[in-house]
């Protein structure tokens, strides 16, 4: 995941920010549901938790956006997601019903979905942008914690 306001081939000039670049960072989601859920013994993922919970707080200052890569979508080429409001991906199962009704309401950015196609598109690597995928687990499970508020 990055947390980056801009990616490091923009220009200042194309897209002016305060000068702060933002850190990348691998983002875990521990197994399934796994923070939703009680387990034996308890508060096995209380720590992942914790993390995942005071990442943001951690940064230089709050990002406008969150570009995820998550290793839970198979494409032949890049797909970027540049859905309005993405929907939910319940790609786990086995777990209790309640954590299917989990709902993450984040507001997708179809121009900065459409920036990011660009530049990968522009070093060469087969792009495309995907406006019917949601958020799989490894993406809403995490930002749950990280951005409760969507």
């Amino acid at each position: 995941m990055s947390t980056s306001s801009r990616p490091a081939e923009a220009s200042a000039a194309a897209h002016p920010t305060d000068g702060h670049r933002l850190p990348s960072c691998f983002i875990p989601h521990g197994g399934g549901p796994c923070f939703f859920m009680n387990w034996n013994p308890p508060g096995i993922w209380d720590r992942m938790a914790a993390f995942l919970r005071s990442l943001v707080d951690t940064l230089p200052q709050r990002p406008r956006a969150l570009l995820v890569v998550t290793a839970h979508w198979l494409e032949r080429d890049f797909a970027v997601s540049a859905a309005e409001r993405p929907g939910m991906i319940f790609d786990y199962h086995g777990f209790p019903p309640h954590t299917y009704e989990l709902r993450y309401p984040a507001a997708g950015d179809p121009a900065l979905a459409a920036r990011v196609a660009g530049l990968l598109t522009r070093v060469g690597l087969a792009t495309h942008t995907d406006t019917e995928r949601g958020f799989d687990h490894g993406t809403f499970i995490p930002l749950m914690l990280m951005v409760p508020q969507a």
